[in-house]
Parts: C-alpha cells; sequence; structure tokens
C-alpha cells in the first residue's frame, strides 16, 4: 500500500473512532436518520483532518479530535450586559452543551419562532428538511470538513430560529462549559424573505455548527465572543445568502488554548451582501485559527472579509481566506485584509490569502500583513507623556478599529472596543506582576 493510501487509511480509522466516541442520537424523524448517514459517509471518506491536509498544515488538528477533557470557566462570566454594552437581548442558556430553560428567557416574541433542534428532528418541519446538514454538505464541495460532518451525525442539542418578520429584540445563545466533557451543539437559522434577526453568542464549546438560510432582502447580523476558552474549540458557520439579502457576522476571540471557526459563505441571489469579519487577542500559548470560504454564485454580489490579529507573548494566530467566484458571477466586489500586530518577537502570524475567480467582470483584492507598532507613533505619543502601556493601547485599538467597523450596530462596536481595552489593560498588569 501506497504512503498515500496508508495515510488515508488512517485518516478514515480516526474518523470511525470519532464516531465511536460520541453518542447516538435518539429516536428521529426518518429524513434526520439519513441526514446523519449522509454526513457519516462524508467523514468516513474525507478522513479525520490530518496536518498533511492543506487547511490544516498550520493548525494541528490532533487535539480536536483527541478525547476531550474540556475544564471551563465561563461559570462566573459576566452577564449579557457587561458583554455586549447597553444591548438588551433574549437570553438561551446552554450549559455543558444542554439547552437549559430554566436559566433561559421566555424566547417568545413577533416574529421569530423558536423551537429546539430536537423537536425540529423528531417531526416532519420544513425548515429541518431545508438546513440541517443540507447547507453543511454544500460546503464541503471544494474542501473537506470533517468535524462539521462528525458534528451533523452526532449534535442533538440546539436551536431552530426562524425569523417571519423584523424581530424586536436580540437573541443572546450563551454557552456554558462546566468540568469535563465534549459538548457538540448545532444550530438552525432560517431569515425569510424580508425578516431580519440580531443574533448573539457567546462562550465556547467542543463542536459548533450553525446553519443559516437568509432569503431575499432578508437581513441577519451575528455577533459572538470567545473569551479564554481552556479547551480545543472547533466552530463552523455555513450561511446561503438569497437575492439582495445581508449577512454580516464578526467575532471576538480572546486567548485560549485552541480555537478554530471556520466560515462558509455562499452568495446564491444577485445582489447580495455578505461580511466576514473578526479580532483576535491572543496572549501566552494561545493558537486561533480562522478559516474563511467565500463563494461567488450569482451575479453584483459584495463580499469583504477584514481580520485583525493582536498577538503577544508565543501566540499564534492563522487567517486562511479564499474568494471563488464562478463564471455565472459577473460584476461580482470581494474585498479580502488581514493583518497582524506582534507586541514581540514571540508571536506568529500565519496567512494563506487566495483567489479563484473564472468570471471576467470583476473587482477582487486581497493583501495580508504582519509587523510591531508603529515606532514613530508610539515615540510621538511618549513624547507628549503618554505612559507606555497605554500609549501601546491606544494604537492596538486604532489598529483593530476596521474590523469593529463592520459592525452593524454602533453600541455593540463599542462593546467590542471596551473588551480590546480590558484585554490591553490586563495584559499591562500581568507584565508589571512579572516584573
Amino acid at each position: 500500500m501506497s504512503a498515500a493510501a496508508l495515510a488515508q487509511d488512517a485518516k478514515r480509522r480516526a474518523a470511525e473512532t470519532l464516531l465511536h466516541v460520541l453518542p447516538l442520537p435518539g429516536r428521529e424523524a426518518g429524513w434526520a436518520r439519513a441526514a446523519r448517514a449522509s454526513a457519516r459517509t462524508r467523514l468516513l471518506e474525507a478522513g479525520a483532518p490530518a496536518r498533511r491536509d492543506e487547511y490544516w498544515k498550520y493548525t494541528d488538528p490532533a487535539k480536536l479530535i483527541a478525547p476531550v477533557a474540556a475544564v471551563g470557566d465561563s461559570a462566573d462570566r459576566p452577564e449579557v450586559g457587561s458583554q455586549f454594552g447597553d444591548v438588551r437581548p433574549l437570553k438561551a442558556r446552554f450549559v455543558n452543551g444542554r439547552f437549559r430553560p430554566d436559566l433561559s428567557s421566555a424566547l417568545e416574541q413577533d416574529g421569530l419562532t423558536i423551537t429546539t433542534l430536537g423537536e425540529v428532528l423528531r417531526q416532519d418541519i420544513g425548515i429541518g428538511r431545508e438546513l440541517f446538514g443540507v447547507l453543511e454538505a454544500a460546503g464541503q464541495e471544494k474542501v473537506a470538513r470533517p468535524l462539521a460532518a462528525l458534528n451533523t451525525a452526532c449534535a442533538t442539542e440546539g436551536l431552530v430560529l426562524h425569523a417571519t418578520g423584523k424581530a424586536a429584540k436580540p437573541v443572546h445563545l450563551r454557552h456554558d462549559q462546566i468540568g469535563e466533557g465534549a459538548s457538540l451543539m448545532r444550530h438552525l437559522v432560517k431569515v425569510e424573505a424580508g425578516a431580519s434577526l440580531l443574533l448573539l453568542e457567546s462562550g465556547t464549546v467542543t463542536s459548533k455548527v450553525v446553519e443559516i438560510d437568509v432569503a431575499a432582502g432578508g437581513s441577519l447580523h451575528h455577533v459572538r465572543i470567545q473569551e479564554g476558552p481552556r479547551a480545543p474549540s472547533a466552530t463552523h458557520v455555513f450561511a446561503r445568502l438569497g437575492e439582495g439579502a445581508t449577512f454580516k457576522t464578526f467575532t471576538l476571540t480572546a486567548d485560549g488554548e485552541l480555537t478554530r471557526n471556520e466560515v462558509v459563505m455562499e452568495f446564491a441571489g444577485a445582489g447580495a451582501v455578505g461580511h466576514i469579519a473578526g479580532a483576535v487577542l491572543a496572549k501566552g500559548g494561545s493558537h486561533v485559527d480562522n478559516t474563511v470560504f467565500v463563494t461567488h454564485g450569482a451575479e453584483g454580489c459584495e463580499s469583504r472579509q477584514v481580520f485583525k490579529n493582536v498577538l503577544a507573548d508565543k501566540a499564534r494566530a492563522v487567517f486562511q481566506g479564499k474568494i471563488f467566484v464562478r463564471r455565472v458571477a459577473q460584476k461580482t466586489d470581494g474585498y479580502q485584509i488581514s493583518q497582524a500586530v506582534l507586541l514581540n518577537d514571540g508571536a506568529e502570524f500565519l496567512a494563506k490569502p487566495e483567489l479563484e475567480i473564472y468570471a471576467d467582470d470583476v473587482k477582487c483584492s486581497h493583501g495580508s500583513t504582519t509587523g510591531k507598532l508603529d515606532e514613530t507613533a508610539m515615540f510621538y505619543l511618549r513624547s507628549r507623556g503618554v505612559p507606555a502601556a497605554e500609549a501601546e493601547a491606544m494604537l492596538v485599538a486604532a489598529f483593530a478599529d476596521e474590523a469593529f467597523e463592520e459592525i452593524e450596530d454602533p453600541v455593540l462596536a463599542d462593546a467590542m472596543r471596551a473588551h480590546v481595552a480590558l484585554w490591553m489593560a490586563g495584559r499591562g498588569t500581568a507584565e508589571r506582576g512579572a516584573a
């Protein structure tokens, strides 16, 4: 057997082990069982991710597929107000991968229906058939995403959000991991034509997949915070945009052992707008990987990818971003930028920007930079009496601001800026203590 065949056999055996370790779902409708069977086939054909895979060469997936002993510290996480500023959403809380209605708000509101994933999978409900595993499967077309297929095969907990009008209040999905054990979450989001929703998320889980469908003229804004997860975490967002739809997502990731975020977005209707942005704050030995794949499959759509990384100590950040333009997607406007500031010599930023274009009337660009803070600007601030730590924080805030400008709600944008200020203040305190 060749070396390549041996490697693929090892990947398949690792995938089989993952399926055996995780519990099997209970009684479900026939269509749900069929979706899970299809996902298991995808997983076994691709095999578990390995460092030799093209989109894993910067991030070792071993910790993401090893038996999980997650120790969470989110029990004392600040409440919603301090995380998202003055925004007061309805809260759906999950503890150790289980929905806790007793710790959640009453989720009913005009223009939005919320159902548990388990209830949808047990019944013949259209939204489940339309979304569960469907967008994940489509997202495997160009790049294998075995961890997402594993989630489809095994995840039983989550919510199904169906926006039929303008939701009066945002919804906050709060995930708390307390103690040991793996947690798998799956959320489905359907935004009907002309409807709109603001979705907030916080916390981390072992594996989370969100499948999002935004119909013609619909709008979904998504903001999430990942702060200091102690255990490895892998998330996937699959989004499909109809004609004239708008989808904007922003992720703030602060520290943590190993975090891998994948966003896969497809333009299925003309004139849609999709923005994917993020900020990474990493110190110590943290490793944060943002991997994005945008498919332009319709005419006249606009995509933006904006990622800013602030790295200290021996932290590492990865950005892999691709814009794929099909032949039919004329008049595409695609923009991608990934930048990093290294606060000391031990930090590292790895970037892999890509364009694959088959249309001839497009405007696409990508760029990536890595460097230290501007010494001239630092000298200017210091010469006017600004202390070193404060000057550094001011320059970091200015550097990261382009990512925060991608957030639609200015209150939420200011809340994210506050998180950066707190992180910088905490880092300064730690450095003074070490000295």
